[in-house]
């Protein structure tokens, strides 16, 4: 494929397989976060032929009518798109496409299209989420060879990224409020498009972003999140339910992680809840670390920042988002339905992992896009142990008005050797999220999920 990376300057292009230093940088370079750069690092100014526009702040103001609770409504209901892609156009169009998206087109010729819209990058955060972000800039440090951090708090650490292990953190720590329920699930359609949504019901409690709370304090506390999932349906299922304690500094202490089992009715500890374990009832068609496009510790990889493209990906996928689609509507035989899908024209970072030699893993190397306006990963190419391409994620974002803060409404898995896919994140017939529950830490202990499981 015809690549074409922006190649960055020396320091943003080092690779991270040594001990890494170059974390914080200067006051000078820091004052271009909210000027020549986006509060978080991107570029503010469009592209030369100005199919990117000029970054102006993303969204800050719901459209008229939306009250929190609602199902998102599209700002952009009346766009139509520019161009579709097929199978038929795709080599006019390749230099703006991942290797894994170009192999979705040559693996379901008849069926796969990516509508192209008008690009608006409408990626934002709330004010103090820009402040912690620039004073993150001259003092966050990557710390165990890039397995934590330390000196960052509520924004993005490394809005100026040196190397690939910065860039990957930015993605991890993004803003997604303070705490968040969700409630939606996951369906993994058979080859002919039969399938049984698994539900769930998550709480997120991100202790990185608590009001108030101090880099020394996160670090004394190391854990960034706390994350809680219990299984709604089927009814045999129902009632298992997973803890996870995220940590900050994950060489000093790793992942804490139980399982709830109903059929026992016992809490285990779970140490296997990472890297390529499998993922919760997903059919083996993702791994843990697939979970959020990426998530856990990266100490298996060897990190190197390629540079900067631009690409076409799912961005303001309202229309997908929306309560007005079923779930039969989306899930079709191959992928998702591509009329309710919408690409756009961005700026991504492109991020290399390469599976270090005294590790194993299923995925030899990945390839991470990653959204300059929102350090959301957006596209993830994934090869296998003899270099081929395996499997191609595809994070469908909008926009969350309440918060405000650009997150997906649906992550798809594709898995290209079965010709099958995980679609995560369905909550089309589900209670919208709500980011105004203040959980408290009790409510994230073994204790607590021994309790709940008994109800």
């Amino acid at each position: 494929m015809k690549t074409k990376l922006t190649l960055l300057a020396a320091a943003f292009a080092l690779s991270v397989s040594s001990p890494v230093a170059l974390a914080k940088v200067s006051e000078a370079e820091a004052a271009k976060l909210g000027t020549t750069l986006t509060p978080l690092g991107g570029e503010k100014a469009g592209n030369a032929d100005g199919s990117i526009p000029a970054w102006n702040g993303g969204i800050t103001t719901p459209p008229a009518g939306y009250s929190p609770g609602d199902h998102h409504p599209d700002p952009f209901a009346d766009d139509k798109p520019l161009f579709v892609i097929s199978a038929s156009n795709v080599k006019e169009y390749e230099k703006f496409l991942s290797p894994g998206q170009i192999e979705l087109f040559n693996t379901y010729p008849d069926t796969y299209r990516m509508p192209v819209y008008q690009t608006r990058r409408t990626a934002s955060n709330p004010e103090e989420v820009y402040a912690a972000t620039k004073a993150n800039a001259t003092r966050a440090e990557l710390v165990e060879g890039g397995n934590g951090i330390r000196n960052a708090v509520l924004g993005v650490p490394f809005p100026i990224p040196q190397n690939g292990l910065e860039a990957i953190w930015n993605h991890i720590l993004r803003y997604r409020g303070v705490a968040i329920q969700r409630y939606g699930g996951q369906a993994a359609p058979t080859a002919s498009g039969d399938y049984n949504v698994i539900g769930f019901d998550d709480v997120l409690m991100v202790k990185y972003a608590e009001p108030g709370i101090t880099p020394e304090q996160l670090l004394e506390e190391n854990v960034i999140l706390k994350f809680k999932q219990s299984i709604t349906n089927p009814a045999r299922l129902a009632g298992t339910a997973l803890l996870v304690h995220e940590t900050m500094d994950q060489v000093k202490e790793p992942r804490q992680a139980w399982t709830y089992n109903t059929g026992q009715r016992r809490v285990r500890r779970a140490p296997n809840i990472a890297y390529d374990a499998p993922g919760t009832a997903a059919d083996g068609l993702r791994t843990t670390d697939d979970f959020d496009m990426f998530n856990g510790a990266p100490d298996r990889y060897n990190w190197e920042l390629k540079g900067k493209q631009e690409m076409y990906i799912a961005y303001n996928n309202y229309k997908l988002h929306s309560d007005q689609a079923s779930y039969s509507d989306i899930l079709k035989p191959g992928h998702i339905n591509p009329d309710l899908t919408r690409f756009e024209k961005h700026r991504v970072w492109v991020v290399e992992a390469n599976l270090k030699d005294e590790f194993r893993h299923v995925y030899q190397k990945r390839v991470f896009y990653i959204d300059e306006d929102s350090w959301q990963i957006h596209v993830a190419d994934m090869y296998d142990n003899r270099g081929e391409l395996y499997r191609v994620a595809v994070a469908h974002g909008v926009n969350y008005y309440e918060i405000p803060t650009h997150w997906t409404t649906l992550e798809v898995y594709h898995d290209l050797n079965s010709r099958r896919y995980l679609a995560l994140g369905l909550d089309n017939e589900e209670t919208m999220y709500d980011f105004t529950i203040r959980p408290s830490d009790n409510e994230f202990t073994p204790q607590a999920l021994r309790r709940e499981g008994k109800r």
